[in-house]
């Protein structure tokens, strides 16, 4: 008799992950591969968060810590919210976390019953509705427009209808680069509030952007909650590092959860972390090299026949319209990858039914990188008239 298989773990593939696995099995047969498929920041990361590591291990300092994380990184993240954003913030309401990802998780568990539903963006992260989707929680799909810079507003939610229990708002947003001005964040703050709507604002990206400064929604609602990340900004992805802003009437509930499901967050880490709030010069430098590769791919997508797409205002992603070439983003990014071996992910990771027609593009890796990857492609294109 054959055992069982949860429900829960039926989820969608993450895509994004999908096509690098794809692209590095293509790298050890010998291929070549231009990674923009993946956010993964360049660079490397920085010297100052490297040497504090090091330290951390000459002196022996990777033991336990407590669940939300040690008191001198909890209280570096309240003081980024002072000296970033103007914020006031009581270090005891900051848990930091296995990444975002852990983030997401105790927070969706602390925040929401199985059943509850949650509203968020299309096109968007698709890891949101995945942990949703394995908890229980129902995810509302939005369908966002081009008008609307792929955002949700108070009338697209009440357009949905039914009852929500909550709402995720990326800002800037993976995959489009898009963000909320403090106007548009904060009417649907207010409109999450008068309804009973639990916010939840991904910041990942903040630090990443090409125009006016993003705000964070402590400043607007103190019920919301705020996660970010050391991955992207601080470039510490594989260090698998982030933090979630609470409530204080969700401190001791996520400490409870996070006590049984992660013990504690990677100490090394957490201590290395410490010193990524001193790299800002080399970070920023970071910025100004997205903002050419920015720059670069809105100037030459043309030239590969992908004209329609907004200009992101920040993270390092383009999402961009390809029904000119091809109705099936994932054959295209497979044929593209076999003939070019320019690795792009299908819009179907960010939204399951209007993905078809679209693409993700990373900007996030070497300059020449990407001017190489637009060369294949423009000529891929002239080459399939």
């Amino acid at each position: 008799m054959a055992l069982k298989l949860s429900k829960r773990g039926r989820v969608d593939p993450f895509i994004a992950l999908d096509v690098l696995r794809m692209a590095n099995e293509r790298a050890m047969a010998g291929g070549e591969v231009l990674h923009l498929e993946i956010g993964q920041p360049g660079g490397g990361t920085p010297h100052a968060v490297i040497e504090a590591a090091k330290r951390a291990l000459d002196a022996h300092a990777i033991g336990y810590t407590e669940a939300l994380g040690v008191p001198e990184l909890r209280h570096r993240v309240a003081l980024h919210y002072r000296e970033r954003y103007g914020v006031e913030l009581d270090w005891r309401r900051v848990a930091i976390t296995a990444g975002s990802s852990a983030a997401f998780l105790l927070s969706f568990l602390a925040a929401f019953d199985a059943s509850d539903r949650v509203a968020l963006a299309s096109p968007s992260y698709p890891a949101y509705r995945n942990i949703l989707s394995s908890l229980g929680i129902a995810p509302v799909d939005l369908p966002a427009r081009a008008e609307d810079r792929y955002q949700p507003t108070p009338e697209l939610l009440d357009r949905e209808g039914g009852k929500l229990d909550g709402l995720i708002v990326a800002h800037p947003s993976n995959p489009t680069g898009s963000m909320l001005s403090a106007e548009e964040l904060g009417a649907l703050c207010r409109h999450c509030r008068e309804r009973g709507i639990r916010m939840i604002s991904d910041e990942i990206y903040h630090g990443i952007v090409f125009g006016h400064e993003p705000v964070t929604a402590l400043a607007l609602d103190e019920e919301a909650i705020v996660i970010n990340s050391f991955s992207k900004y601080f470039s510490m992805t594989g260090w698998r590092l982030g933090w979630a802003v609470l409530p204080e009437s969700l401190v001791r509930t996520v400490e409870c959860l996070a006590q049984s499901l992660f013990i504690s967050p990677p100490t090394l880490s957490q201590l290395a972390a410490l010193a990524a709030f001193d790299a800002r010069a080399e970070l920023d430098a970071k910025v100004d090299l997205y903002r050419r590769n920015r720059d670069l791919l809105i100037r030459r997508l043309p030239e590969a026949g992908i004209r329609r797409f907004l200009p992101p205002e920040g993270a390092f992603y383009l999402y961009a319209d390809v029904s000119d070439i091809s109705n099936d983003s994932e054959a295209l990014c497979l044929r593209l990858l076999a003939e070019t071996g320019v690795a792009l992910t299908p819009g179907t990771d960010f939204d399951r039914a209007r993905g078809h027609a679209t693409v993700r593009i990373s900007f996030a890796g070497p300059e020449a990188v990407i001017a190489e990857a637009l060369n294949r492609l423009a000529a891929w294109r002239q080459a399939a008239g």
